[in-house]
This record gives structure tokens, sequence and C-alpha cells, in this order.
């Protein structure tokens, strides 16, 4: 059994190298991310200046207001060249179902909250904790 082990044993060694592949290394790896996120952002600007692909709103047609009505049904005001239409939009199709007469006013401008006139947390907390208990 001893010759088998001193037979088998010089053969070892020269298996080791052949064994351990090594891979691209960090700079392959690194080069590698790089070319797929140039990718990415490549095909996004093409896709964007493509006429047709949905990115840009289309000349003279704006959504004013939007109102869900049930899961897929939704009532939405568009203008149209100086109009504004009330349609329906389900998933059979989208019917006009008015005319505005006068465009809706402007919707306000959100405002942020004045932060100076926000209550105490630390009083909130404790009158809340207080009628917990």
């Amino acid at each position: 059994m001893l010759p088998l082990l001193l037979a088998a044993a010089p053969a070892a060694p020269a298996a080791r190298p052949a064994a351990q592949a090594q891979g691209p290394g960090l700079f392959g790896a690194f080069f590698a991310l790089l070319l797929v996120l140039g990718l990415i952002v490549g095909l996004a600007w093409l896709l964007k200046r493509m006429p047709g692909s949905g990115f840009r709103p289309a000349d003279g047609l704006r959504v004013v207001a939007s109102l869900h009505l049930g899961t897929k049904e939704r009532a939405v005001v568009v203008e149209v060249g100086g109009r504004q239409l009330l349609l329906g939009v389900s998933p059979g199709g989208v019917t006009l179902l008015h005319e505005l007469p006068e465009p809706l006013p402007a919707p306000e401008a959100p405002r942020l909250p004045n932060l100076k006139e926000l209550p105490n947390f630390a009083q909130l907390l404790s009158q809340r904790l207080r009628r917990t208990r």
C-alpha cells in the first residue's frame, strides 16, 4: 500500500495548478459593470428620443384632472386645443361624457407646512399616553 501512496504523491502537486482557474479579476469585473450600466443608460436615452415611445407628452394634449371611479374605471378631464373634455376610461374603451363649457380652475399649488406652527411633539406624545392609560 505504501508504494501506491508514493506513486500518487508526485501526481497531486501537478494537478493543483490546473484546478485553480482564476477569473477576470477585480478590474475585469469593474469594467464589465461599467459596460452594462453604460448600455442601460444608452438604451434609455435612445428610447426617450424615438418617436412614439410614450415618454414624451403629446403636443396640445394635457390631462387636467383624473378621478378613479373603480378598480379599472376613471373619469378624466383632458384639454385639447383650448377645449376641456370629460372622458370615461374603462377597459372597454374611452367615451366622451361631456364637453365642459368653461375650463376647470387651475389647482392650487401645494404648500409646505410652516415648521414654526407645528405643535410640540413631546406635548402631543404625553397627551396621547395619558389618554390611553
